[in-house]
């Protein structure tokens, strides 16, 4: 009744606007509630006066929303069917690829240095996720990443002599390894539908196949094999200029020569046919060979194939055959396979059709990001039978890269 007492204060009590001001604010009695004789029904029987109950369902009661299966999130085999040692790979090379993409990055760099500032900018093209920060994966690797204060106060990142010792070598193994890269690149080329593949993608997949960085440069050292071919837009284009027959034979055909039966096996093409015909486990297999064999050699031309027809689909798989034995590790992921999608003539459905091939092919990871292997190339522990100079160097890499010091006895080739 704060204005009562101003209206005392000021004017006093009987003052004029005080008694004005106090009829205008007190209820009239035309309009002055009735009082209820019984107000302890009215509390019960409001709807409003629920104020003290628990209305909410407690969080221990509420029930828990299963999260909705995405192709990011959803495994590619399910658990019966999963073959740990090559899932163990897919998980080796997400734990390491802050080390192999900061070593491409900065192999690249002028002094293989790079500015700590900067690199913390670079989380795609040094393999760390963003908002993290780059100094904690620096310091996971001591033996292969350091950082030094530079003299213009600034601190940097680099590598540390070990790993400059590991790249030398790697260089030394792309020099003796040129020949064999160089037939890389020309059966891929023989694979392609117009024998024409952009110089950018073979970089992109350069580390798939152990062709080297400065590859684009050495290419111009065989005129006889290559030739590169500046189109409208700007793009350099690699193209066949000689086709080679003894290299046109893949290593399904290969293989038919040694281990007939094996190959008959490695693909499953099954005929359609009604349930009336009644046939036993053996005749099943031996009318499923007459849509098998013959397979369609990868080194034909599959752009003149309908899309829809068989000979395309063991065409298809022919290819990604062949592709995955010219790799090192005899596996490929997602974006290497449809990076080179029109010059195989690939399809959107080549996650279904290799699904269909578990015999020869093995997905791994999930359905957005699956990696694909090469089944026979490996025993079964999942090692690698025949193991390229690279592959070796790798996986002396792997070690050390888990390394906080270097073993005894653990050498480092020099050259």
């Amino acid at each position: 009744m704060a204005w009562r007492l101003l209206l005392n204060k000021t004017h006093g009590p009987n003052s004029s606007l005080a008694k004005t001001l106090a009829l205008a604010i007190s209820p009239q009695p035309s309009v002055r509630p009735l009082l209820n004789p019984n107000p302890l029904k009215q509390f019960l029987t409001s709807p409003f006066s629920t104020s003290f109950l628990v209305t909410k369902t407690p969080k221990k009661f509420k029930k828990k929303r299963t999260k909705k299966v995405s192709p990011r999130t959803q495994l590619v085999q399910s658990e019966p069917n999963r073959i740990s040692h090559f899932e163990h790979i897919v998980e080796r090379d997400a734990f390491l690829r802050f080390v192999t993409k900061s070593k491409d990055f900065l192999s690249k760099q002028p002094e293989h240095v790079l500015r700590l500032d900067d690199a913390g900018k670079l989380h795609r093209e040094l393999g760390f996720p963003r908002g993290r920060k780059v100094s904690r994966f620096i310091e996971k690797y001591p033996l292969l990443f350091q950082t030094y204060r530079h003299t213009d106060g600034k601190m940097w990142f680099g590598f540390t002599e070990l790993m400059e010792d590991l790249l030398e070598e790697e260089r030394a193994i792309a020099d003796s390894m040129e020949v064999d890269r160089v037939n890389i690149v020309r059966k891929l080329l023989m694979m392609s539908a117009n024998k024409r593949i952009p110089l950018s993608k073979i970089y992109h997949c350069r580390s798939l196949f152990g062709i080297p960085e400065d590859f684009r440069d050495r290419v111009v050292k065989y005129p006889n094999y290559f030739r590169i071919i500046v189109e409208g837009d700007g793009k350099r284009v690699l193209e066949l200029l000689n086709w080679d027959p003894l290299l046109a034979v893949s290593a399904l055909e290969r293989e038919f020569i040694v281990d007939e039966d094996k190959v008959k096996r490695a693909f499953k093409f099954p005929v359609k046919h009604g349930k009336d015909l009644d046939l036993d486990e053996d005749d099943t297999r031996k009318l499923n060979f007459l849509n098998t064999l013959p397979l369609v050699s990868p080194y034909s031309d599959g752009s003149r194939l309908d899309i829809w027809t068989l000979e395309a689909e063991k065409y298809r798989v022919g290819v990604l055959h062949e592709f995955l034995s010219l790799t090192l590790e005899k596996r490929a992921s997602i974006h290497h396979v449809v990076e080179f999608k029109e010059e195989f003539s690939l399809n959107k459905h080549t996650y279904r059709m290799l699904l269909k091939q578990p015999r020869t092919f093995y997905l791994a990871g999930t359905e957005m990001n699956w990696v694909v292997f090469l089944k026979d190339a490996y025993d079964e522990n999942g090692v690698l039978i025949k193991k390229d100079p690279q592959v070796v160097f790798n996986e002396k890499l792997y070690k050390i890269a888990q390394m906080l010091e270097l073993e005894p006895g653990f050498g480092i080739e020099k050259r």
